[in-house]
């Protein structure tokens, strides 16, 4: 086995499904970046939810949102559903996994708030029923998904706005996503403060 080629061929995937993405998700990354700047500036918040490396993501989102991503800036509201291990044990275990992040969206979300709903195939039962509690609740949704969008894609409105990875693999996708959330907090503190000199 020759290792080496190995590593540097995950680098090279990496870089062409990063140009690929680049292409198609510029738009509905800027997209979702006002729309999201609109949420926080009418005293709106973020929701953000997945499973495993999802998890991560949401996370990452949500610290990089309440404390900041590479420039001071004013705290904004970014509540990460995926991290409250009494709150999802407690759901899980009382209801279903299906329900530990839509019984969250319901008990936090309000009309106007957005819930950014992330799963790299689109079909993860938690997200799918947090998108829907978050329908119901007349929050706006941002998917970022990968694949085709999955069952996800099928459920968005009008008005809700899809990030969908053009490539099949997970890792890949879960890359691109980290770059998507890099985008949305940049251009997010580049709406609120102005472009850096």
């Amino acid at each position: 086995m020759d290792l080496i080629a190995r590593i540097n061929q995950h680098f090279e995937d990496n870089i062409q499904a990063t140009i690929s993405a680049a292409e198609m998700l510029a738009h509905p990354i800027a997209a979702a970046t006002e729309e999201m700047v609109r949420c926080l500036l009418s005293n709106g918040k973020i929701l953000t939810c997945g499973n495993g490396g999802s998890a991560a993501d949401a996370q990452n989102l949500a610290a990089k949102l309440q404390g900041r991503f590479e420039r001071e800036r004013p705290e904004l509201a970014a509540i990460a559903l995926t991290t409250d291990s009494s709150v999802l044990s407690a759901i899980a275990n009382d209801y279903a996994w299906e329900q530990v992040f839509a019984k969250q969206v319901r008990a936090l979300g309000q009309p106007g708030d957005i819930l950014l709903a992330i799963s790299a195939s689109g079909n993860s039962s938690s997200v799918l029923t947090a998108v829907e509690a978050a329908q119901e609740r007349d929050l706006r949704i941002i998917a970022l998904t990968g694949k085709e969008g999955g069952q996800l894609a099928a459920m968005l409105r009008d008005e809700d706005i899809q990030i969908c990875v053009p490539h099949d693999r997970t890792a890949r996708i879960q890359e691109v996503h980290l770059l998507v959330i890099h985008g949305l907090c940049d251009g997010i503190d580049c709406l609120l403060m102005g472009e850096e000199p």
